[in-house]
């Protein structure tokens, strides 16, 4: 054995463990041609941003126990304008209606669309612990969404942080661009 192999063994160790030690994983995320975010900060710094939470990631606790300890969380973090993030809904409806919508335990078969409208459906029994679709709304159009998932115990645990700070940078992603329209195409007939 050469003497750089130990160091390569000790490397990919380290890189391994590194790896485990994440808050859990994103993905399947997806922006509607529609998404842009400084219409996110235009409706979101320095306003009240609503949330709204269905399904339990926690069963030990009560629905209402886990709302009430996952906010502070997910206050801390919070994506880049300076919001606040509340589950009180407004005496009207307001038009057009921000909001992001949290489905834990969601039926496989769910839509960023159907969640927008209000038709949420979940598993029968939860799969993995704290399994999150995250949909950013304005009225029924879905603008941003993403899944994520992490084996968290409880709310106040820091992968349940970590995974939110991650989550929300990329549902509200400042990076991410309107598309410009489609070059309009003129069917000419003889």
């Amino acid at each position: 054995m050469s003497a750089r192999q130990p160091a390569a063994i000790i490397i990919a160790i380290v890189a391994c463990l590194a790896g485990c030690a994440t808050p859990g994983s994103i993905g399947g995320t997806d922006y509607a041609p529609e998404y842009d975010y400084s219409e996110f900060y235009a409706v979101a710094n320095g306003k009240t941003f609503r949330v709204e939470v269905s399904g339990n990631p926690f069963p030990a606790l009560s629905q209402e126990e886990v709302e009430r300890r996952l906010l502070p969380v997910m206050q801390a973090n919070k994506p880049q304008p300076d919001l606040t993030f509340t589950y009180a809904k407004p005496a009207e409806e307001p038009r057009p209606d921000y909001r992001l919508m949290m489905v834990f335990n969601p039926a496989n078969d769910l839509t960023a669309a159907r969640v927008c409208a209000g038709q949420i459906r979940h598993k029968p029994r939860p799969t993995r612990p704290f399994d999150l679709f995250a949909v950013y709304c304005r009225n029924d159009l879905a603008l941003s969404q993403s899944t994520a998932w992490t084996p968290a115990t409880g709310p106040e645990d820091p992968r349940v942080g970590q995974l939110l700070g991650h989550l929300f940078n990329v549902l509200f992603n400042p990076f991410e661009r309107p598309q410009p329209p489609p070059f309009p195409f003129i069917i000419l007939r003889k």
